[in-house]
């Protein structure tokens, strides 16, 4: 077996505002194993300043992940420890090779395009009127949960985007989740919750930074809405450290990026303890090209998790690899019929 990595730079198709700043483009890379005549394809999606494999040795270690091929998929995963984003590479590749094509890993209903996945439609930050369209925009495509990111812009304002979209919809017409990043000041957060509760909102992502573990715990417990774990789970590795984590801060609910949480092993731990301590979680993507959200998507199916996952990610790109990925009527669809270009 041969192992190759590659490097690639996906392009927004316009900036794309989060509360840590603006993103114009997103490093991403892939791990190609040829054997026997076939391919198998696997991205690493690491996202700078985040990723807890974000670090001056990631090339090196994916360099020593392809000469270490022969260790197989098993071993290499428990040496990549600390390096989550290549392990979901590493199982994504082999599941790719041992398949009968290199992009259906988890064959399913979903792959034969007759069942799809509900999805939150993602409003970016911006100022007013740029939020205001795209949810405009979300739900004349029939989304019925839109994910809006807050704390970049004033907070009244958001407010205000908020009660627009309340006071033409209902809680039972449009789901909203928000999503802070981690920017609400520590003696703020609770305050801010309850100035967000009037909009019968159904979460809150990570509104404080991680790692102040005692006083998110505070807030979960006093929330007047459920928060949702996002950026906690980055980097905290161990099966017993993640246990630890969720009998601490008890949330609602956890949010599972696989190219940051160690693939579908590692998040497959994180949902036995969830589902262990009665907390829901659902799926979400990391920025990655279609390669790995096609994975991502494909392994979220057979999961049958009936909440909107966070899987649109497909279009924000000007030089995506086209694939079969459809988003329709708020549900992300499989189109059997439409072909995979990949070429790096």
């Amino acid at each position: 077996m041969k192992a190759t990595y590659h490097k690639y730079i996906l392009d927004f198709k316009r900036p794309s505002g989060t509360s840590r700043g603006v993103l114009t483009q997103k490093e991403t890379w892939f791990i190609i194993l040829e054997e026997n005549g076939k391919r198998g394809i696997g991205e690493c999606g690491i996202l700078r300043g985040l990723s807890a494999d974000d670090r001056p040795d990631y090339e090196e270690k994916l360099n020593w992940t392809c000469s270490n091929i022969h260790l197989g998929e098993n071993q290499l995963w428990d040496a990549l420890l600390e390096f989550p984003s290549i392990q979901f590479g590493v199982e994504m590749a082999f599941r790719s090779l041992a398949s009968a094509t290199p992009f259906e890993l988890f064959p399913s209903e979903f792959t034969a395009g007759k069942k799809a996945i509900v999805i939150n439609g993602l409003v970016w930050m911006g100022d007013t009127e740029f939020m205001k369209q795209q949810i405009e925009d979300k739900i004349a495509n029939n989304f019925t949960c839109i994910k809006l990111k807050i704390g970049a812009i004033d907070f009244d304002k958001e407010l205000q985007l908020l009660s627009f979209i309340r006071s033409h919809f209902t809680p039972e017409k449009i789901e909203i989740r928000v999503d802070a990043n981690g920017a609400f000041p520590l003696n703020e957060a609770l305050c801010k919750l309850s100035q967000l509760t009037e909009f019968k909102l159904h979460s809150i992502e990570q509104p404080i930074q991680k790692n102040n573990t005692d006083s998110m715990a505070v807030l979960c417990k006093n929330t007047p809405f459920p928060i949702a774990l996002d950026e906690e789970l980055i980097g905290v590795f161990l099966y017993e450290e993640k246990e630890q984590l969720l009998q601490k801060i008890k949330p609602q609910y956890i949010i599972l990026k696989p190219s940051f949480v160690g693939g579908f092993k590692g998040s497959e731990e994180w949902i036995k303890l969830a589902n262990k301590y009665n907390i829901g979680w659902w799926v979400t993507s990391a920025l990655e090209s279609n390669v790995g959200l096609n994975a991502i998507a494909q392994w979220t199916y057979l999961l049958q998790n009936s909440m909107p996952q966070g899987l649109g990610t497909g279009g924000l790109y000007t030089n995506n690899f086209d694939a079969p990925l459809e988003v329709r009527n708020g549900k992300l669809w499989y189109n059997p019929e439409l072909q995979w270009n990949f070429t790096l």
